[in-house]
């Protein structure tokens, strides 16, 4: 037995060389590390959550960037608002306290039955006024609306109606026809009817209120007047100590309603 050792063999040329993988570079591990995506199911709620309130922000954003109606105003169209809310904070002031004068008159009157009568009276008057049923006159404008363009619509003339009111206009009548509550407008450009009555331009509004609260609320920034000079009309507000709005209504009886008290 030798103990020469075995030469190792010499290599074959002809043999394919042995493929090694390339080492690969930082941009490739961090895409294989990152790509296919392994999202859990915590992942995918935070997510969802996360994209709900950026949507949330926007909106909010978005809302809160709108331009808004009184953006543009002048200062002193401003003052004029500002003047006639406090007008309206007043009134209701004012309305208040009478009301807790009259409970003092009943409370303290030495013939509470004849108080009660003079007030029942009173509202009586009130209510009719209201209602359409009596005749009204005091302070207050006239709205006269012309439209030669014939492009007056009905939703105009309520629009009017309802910044009236809002203004505290406490009887209206259009072309001679009483304007309460329940009153609707209807019809296209030159056939509009108030309560099925058809009237045609001009437009005529007797308001009775307290003119320095009723002009402003139609001349407001993007309010009545302006709307319907767009439209090429015109929209003339004269001021006045004594109007007078005697177009009636019915009184009408109702069919199910009925006083509680009988």
């Amino acid at each position: 037995m030798s103990n020469e050792e075995t030469p190792n063999p010499a290599p074959d040329p002809t043999a394919a060389p042995t493929s090694r993988p390339e080492p690969q570079t930082g941009r490739q591990r961090l895409i294989a590390g990152l790509w296919p995506p392994r999202v859990t199911r915590a992942q995918l709620i935070v997510a969802v959550l996360l994209f709900g309130l950026g949507l949330g922000l926007a909106i909010q954003v978005r809302s809160t960037s709108d331009t808004g109606a009184l953006r543009g105003a002048r200062q002193e169209d401003l003052v004029r608002i500002l003047d006639e809310l406090d007008d309206r904070t007043q009134r209701l002031e004012d309305e208040k306290a009478r009301l807790e004068d009259q409970r003092t008159e009943l409370e303290t009157s030495s013939d509470q039955a004849e108080e009660a009568r003079k007030q029942t009276l009173e509202k009586e008057r009130q209510l009719g006024i209201l209602a359409g049923t009596v005749a009204a006159q005091g302070p207050g404008i006239t709205l006269t609306i012309g439209d030669g363009a014939g492009a007056v619509e009905s939703d105009m003339l309520l629009d009017a109606i309802q910044e009236l009111r809002a203004a505290g206009a406490e009887a209206i009548q259009v072309n001679g026809v009483r304007v309460v509550a329940d009153s609707y407008f209807s019809g296209d450009a030159g056939e509009i009817e108030v309560d099925g009555k058809r009237i045609e331009a001009p437009y005529r509004f007797k308001v009775i209120g307290k003119p320095q609260d009723l002009e402003p609320a139609l001349n407001i920034p993007g309010g009545v007047v302006q709307t319907l000079e767009k439209e090429q009309a015109t929209a003339t507000v004269a001021r006045s100590q004594k109007i007078v709005v005697d177009a009636l209504r019915p009184a009408e009886r109702p069919d199910y309603a009925r006083s509680s008290s009988q």
